[in-house]
């Protein structure tokens, strides 16, 4: 909250959102508890009932996990067990076969019956992280690109209204701020990581056509 308020400040009353976040796939409600409650416990700021509670929870959550990760199953198994998936003859972990939307906690239990044991709100919580996985994997990818890119020099002259899929809004904002590179760019208020990518990507696109003029 400090650098965001410090490095882009505030046009209007001062709210959190997690729209201002960065990277806020792993901002979620549903895992809020699991990443903060540990940093909590460290501050101290947990009572004792809230720590066995929490450390019940993740005990749970490990031994579902343990359980899906060692399970391995066919598009063929999850056709049999009734969902709409192609067969083409891959393997998957239980982690894997929930991140598709179509593979419910039924199909796998049709599958391993074992699974039966796992409680329903870790089913519901484990099924949410598998979902979510692969776009934060995605997002880390993303990240690193950035990080690597962060230094990438702007021309002056870069035409920020020509890139396809930016907002007008921060095609305004960028003309008169002019960023001299992406690190930059970056601090500029409202701007996302979708964005950076975006130009980015022109820069990249520019730099043959540049060559060529020369």
């Amino acid at each position: 909250m400090i650098d965001d308020l410090t490095s882009r400040g505030v046009s209007e009353p001062y709210r959190m959102f997690t729209s201002r976040a960065e990277y806020r796939l792993s901002l979620r409600a549903d895992n809020a508890d699991q990443r903060l409650t540990p940093k909590a416990m460290a501050l101290g700021c947990v009572g004792k009932e809230r720590i066995a509670a929490f450390t019940e929870k993740m005990e749970r959550m490990s031994s579902g996990r343990m359980a899906l990760e060692s399970l391995v199953v066919t598009s063929k198994q999850l056709v049999d067990a009734g969902v709409d998936i192609s067969q083409d003859g891959s393997k998957r972990t239980g982690v894997e076969a929930l991140a598709i939307e179509a593979v419910t906690w039924d199909a796998l239990v049709a599958i391993e019956p074992r699974l039966m044991s796992i409680d329903a709100k870790t089913r519901e919580q484990l099924a949410k992280d598998a979902l979510y996985a692969n776009y934060i994997e995605r997002q880390k990818k993303d990240i690193d690109a950035l990080w690597r890119d962060e230094s990438q020099i702007i021309p002056t002259d870069f035409a920020f209204s020509g890139i396809e899929g930016l907002s007008n809004e921060l095609k305004l904002k960028l003309a008169a701020s002019k960023p001299a590179n992406i690190a930059q760019a970056s601090r500029i208020d409202g701007m996302t990581p979708s964005a950076l990518l975006l130009i980015l990507s022109k820069l990249r696109n520019d730099k043959p056509k540049a060559r060529v003029a020369g």
